[in-house]
């Protein structure tokens, strides 16, 4: 029935020659010694069932044979590396939420209603907590208001509350190593508040902390390596715009003095860099004063050196670290009258930007998540074009 040299059994003993395998060797491998089988070229593994990709396959994506990857969703190339800027879908702001699914087809196309807030708000914050809720704190709707909520999303139920020292919006919220956040700055109904406060999640109860040495709002907080936060910039009546920055020491609950930016800047963003430098780019100087530069601070020393300037001047734009460490900026505005859909990448190890493809629409004051597969989600925003956006898209 078989050639004399090879008999096959039931429980896929191979014997072959003078060797015996436990197991049957797949994709053309032989059977070469004692439970040994030699791989054909573009295979590995015990039974050479392992699939090898010279290259690799790149954003969660899968060697399925030799030098080919089954790409997910939303990635194309041999290796999976290039995004595929033209998926786009449509989602809906107001109380609804983007469900995580293991099927990543219903990752990308899927949305769901869940609970609504209790109190309608803009400019607030959203930080998720250590026990997995969320924790959205301030805003205004037809007035500042110091109430805050918590979103369980196991049940997607709120629950509101009252207890903020201070009503504040377009504040910053930043979570620190302890797991308390901490929220400084912002606007209020008296002006533009030095105050700062933590929330404790483990007791659901607010405390005043250090204030700040200048009030602002429209600034950004970043958090160093050394678990201190940094805030840069922003805008107060008194002082108008603003170069400065200052960081909180959460051991002690002090500000101090950080240095001051080269110029003066709202509508900025800051991004922590994989070496701990924070880098500041873009924003505004004033009402019609757009920037292109960047600037680096440096923890180590505490000072503030400029770096390459961005191809386009752009406020209000997004600004998000990718897998490979360069920095993703999209859209924005270049000026009174135009809004972008340009992007382009930072390079940290060469201080130099790079033009990349361009959003399908133009936006400011939009958002940008890293998904799981390593996608940039950018929704909303708005355009005098087309005006409040629903659209998404995937770089």
């Amino acid at each position: 029935m078989f050639p004399k040299d090879e008999l096959r059994m039931p429980n896929l003993l191979v014997i072959s020659g003078n060797y015996s395998c436990s197991s049957v060797c797949q994709n053309g491998g032989e059977c070469t010694g004692p439970t040994t089988c030699t791989c054909a070229t573009g295979w590995s593994g015990d039974t050479c069932t392992l699939a090898i990709c010279t290259n690799g396959c790149q954003n969660n994506s899968t060697c399925t044979a030799p030098d080919n990857c089954t790409c997910a969703t939303g990635w194309t190339n041999s290796t999976c590396e290039t995004g595929n800027e033209n998926l786009k879908f449509n989602l809906t702001f107001h109380n609804e939420s983007y469900l995580n699914h293991e099927n990543k087809e219903q990752f990308i196309e899927e949305w769901t209603t869940t609970g609504r807030i209790d109190l309608a708000r803009c400019g607030h914050t959203a930080s998720l907590l250590a026990d997995g809720l969320a924790l959205v704190a301030g805003g205004v709707y037809g007035g500042n208001t110091n109430c805050y909520e918590l979103y369980n999303s196991s049940t997607g139920t709120w629950t509101a509350l009252a207890g903020m020292h201070d009503p504040r919006w377009y504040h910053t919220a930043s979570t620190l190593a302890n797991g308390s956040v901490l929220i400084a700055g912002g606007y209020d109904d008296n002006g533009y508040p030095t105050s700062t406060e933590l929330y404790n999640p483990s007791n659901g109860t607010w405390t005043a902390t250090g204030s700040m040495n200048v009030s602002r709002y429209y600034h950004t907080a970043s958090t160093l390596a050394n678990g201190s936060i940094l805030v840069t910039g922003g805008y107060n009546r008194v002082d108008s715009y603003l170069d400065s920055a200052e960081l909180y020491n959460p051991s002690t609950g002090n500000w101090t003095t950080a240095g001051s930016m080269n110029v003066s800047r709202y509508y900025h963003t800051a991004s922590t860099l994989a070496n701990g430098s924070i880098l500041v780019a873009g924003g505004q100087a004033n009402d019609t004063s757009y920037h292109n530069s960047a600037e680096l601070y440096d923890p180590s020393t505490g000072t503030w050196a400029t770096t390459g300037s961005m191809n386009v001047a752009r406020s209000q734009h997004t600004a998000t670290t990718l897998a490979n460490g360069t920095i993703l900026f999209a859209g924005g505005q270049a000026n009174d009258t135009s809004y972008l859909n340009s992007a382009e990448l930072y390079d940290p190890s060469t201080g130099t930007w790079t033009i990349t493809r361009s959003m399908n629409v133009a936006r400011y004051m939009h958002t940008a998540t890293t998904l799981a597969n390593g996608a940039v989600l950018v929704t909303g925003g708005y355009n005098r074009v087309d005006g409040y956006l629903d659209s998404a898209e995937l770089y």
